[in-house]
């Protein structure tokens, strides 16, 4: 990881403080917009974004979205038409053709979630142009992390998104223009902060995030939280975790207690009984739905992003993920995941869990065994477990 000093990271919590900062950012643009997303819904957080997007293309500001082929699968070609019109130039990465399969280069996903305006200011996170209310059919709200960067952060952030960019554009035959220029971004001193943008791409990058948390865990000492939406890590990971209770540290993990993705739900529940055996602390989500991808460690570093600990971000798809150097925003970050853990969460119960019906454990080994077999095909089973 590249230590860049001189930042201001702020943390935002769900779509009701990260949409207000990036709408009155774009609002303010003056020459760039770039986002990146892994859905873009066509509700009211979507709407609002693509008013604002229009808004800004009309008064002559270069704007361009990219967004998934597979979760922006569900939006429609009348709304995508409607940026266009307005100026707005718009990219599907692997636009979805044929039939779902389980091909390596079909799970190769645009993940991450990116804003930058003006090289200004950025968003990075796992929160999607998306309501928070949307797709859940739960009471509370999704909860979600981003953070928003200034300072000089913003030119590791900038290359990363503009070359995937000219990458589709050219794979598409929209790019014709010779060479590769990235843009020039400069932004001075915004903060007293030190960060470090970490991505997985499937060339250069592809273990930086996976090493990014194993250097964290590692390295704790006192005290490890984690709130992660899919939680299946390699055994790198999990080992590393393992060994962190074993040696005194407190390892706190959350993690959905309601999913939609109930196979999946039911093979990670697998792991449990290790973990548990080891001294970690698992908490099921259960207020909402859980789409957090964070951590902090010993109250002096920090991450949010994109990726979860699944071998879905881990191993296949494009994440994005900020580091924070900083005592004040890591004990931000820990006493938000507490406060969900003591106020949305319920905490499995080691012995309980070793006495769970035997129905229940058949239908978690079986949810297991088609996991193992659906990375297998996709080429990544032997490494992961």
């Amino acid at each position: 990881m590249k230590l860049v000093h001189g930042n201001r990271v702020t943390l935002l919590r769900n779509g009701a403080e990260f949409f207000p900062a990036l709408l009155a950012a774009i609002d303010a643009a003056s020459d760039d917009v770039r986002i990146e997303t892994y859905i873009f819904a066509d509700d009211g957080a979507g709407r609002a974004v693509g008013e604002a997007l229009k808004r800004a293309a009309r008064r002559g500001v270069n704007v361009r979205l990219m967004i998934d082929g597979f979760g922006s699968r569900e939006l429609a070609p009348e709304f995508v038409v409607d940026l266009r019109l307005a100026g707005v130039v718009v990219q599907r990465f692997r636009p979805e053709r044929g039939l779902p399969s389980f091909r390596r280069s079909r799970l190769r996903r645009l993940h991450r979630k990116i804003a930058l305006v003006d090289a200004r200011v950025g968003f990075v996170g796992g929160i999607n142009i998306l309501d928070d209310h949307s797709g859940h059919g739960r009471p509370a709200p999704r909860y979600d992390y981003a953070v928003r960067v200034e300072g000089p952060l913003l030119a590791e952030i900038y290359p990363v998104v503009h070359r995937l960019w000219w990458l589709e554009a050219a794979l598409s035959g929209k790019e014709r223009r010779p060479g590769f220029l990235p843009p020039e971004v400069h932004p001075g001193p915004a903060g007293d902060t030190t960060a470090a943008f970490v991505h997985r791409d499937n060339f250069r990058h592809r273990h930086d995030i996976e090493a990014m948390y194993l250097e964290a865990i590692r390295g704790a000492r006192r005290e490890i939280f984690v709130a992660c939406a899919y939680f299946m890590p390699g055994w790198r990971v999990r080992h590393a975790l393992m060994e962190a209770a074993g040696r005194g540290v407190r390892v706190a993990i959350v993690v959905q207690g309601w999913s939609h993705h109930r196979v999946f739900q039911h093979a990670s529940r697998v792991l449990y009984r290790a973990l548990l055996d080891h001294g970690i602390e698992i908490y099921e989500y259960g207020s909402s739905e859980l789409h957090a991808k964070a951590a902090s460690i010993d109250g002096r570093w920090a991450t949010v992003g994109s990726s979860n600990l699944d071998p879905f971000s881990l191993v296949l798809a494009r994440e994005a993920n900020v580091a924070v150097y900083s005592e004040s925003f890591a004990r931000e970050v820990r006493a938000s995941i507490d406060h969900e853990i003591h106020h949305g969460a319920r905490p499995v119960r080691r012995l309980l869990w070793r006495r769970r019906p035997w129905i229940a454990r058949l239908a978690g080994w079986v949810a297991y065994g088609c996991a193992r077999l659906a990375m297998g095909i996709a080429g990544i089973g032997r490494r992961w477990f």
